[in-house]
């Protein structure tokens, strides 16, 4: 596996990207038992437009997940981290998240998933985050904030 620097407006790429992005959050939903996440109905259009870095972990030259997050002088938050279902428990999501922790230098780090993601929350405890809130976004979806001190 290879993790490079990607761009979502290149074409095919961010095709692929789209529809990792809707095959994970698909995960997600039935996992918390809510489809209404919104990178999961976003469109490609929609996916290009938002002003976020983007890593892409490369199985030869197949995409098989992906992070995105924007960032500040003070703090990095991941805004999305997908995984093709069908390469799951291979290290991916670690592997992008470390490579996020490793380009933060010593500045804070904050991400948040589904209250009930539990392969998540998993991830995020591991790698050294902190829970640091629940928070109802919308009504009847929670979602749990994590941080990574500086």
């Amino acid at each position: 596996m290879s993790i490079t620097d990607i761009n979502p407006d290149n074409g095919a790429l961010g095709r692929d990207l789209l529809a990792i992005q809707h095959a994970a959050y698909a995960v997600e939903a039935k996992i918390i038992g809510d489809d209404r996440i919104p990178p999961l109905h976003e469109t490609l259009e929609e996916l290009c437009a938002e002003r976020l870095t983007w890593l892409g972990a490369f199985d030869g030259d197949r995409l098989v997940g992906a992070v995105a997050w924007s960032e500040t002088a003070q703090a990095v938050d991941i805004d999305r981290l997908v995984v093709d279902p069908g390469a799951h428990r291979r290290g991916i999501g670690g592997a992008l998240v470390r490579e996020v922790m490793a380009r933060a230098g010593d500045r804070q780090i904050i991400v948040a998933t589904g209250k009930a993601n539990v392969p998540a929350r998993t991830l995020y405890e591991r790698l050294g985050f902190g829970e640091v809130e629940d928070v109802e976004v919308i009504p009847g979806l929670w979602i749990t904030r994590y941080a990574r001190p500086a």
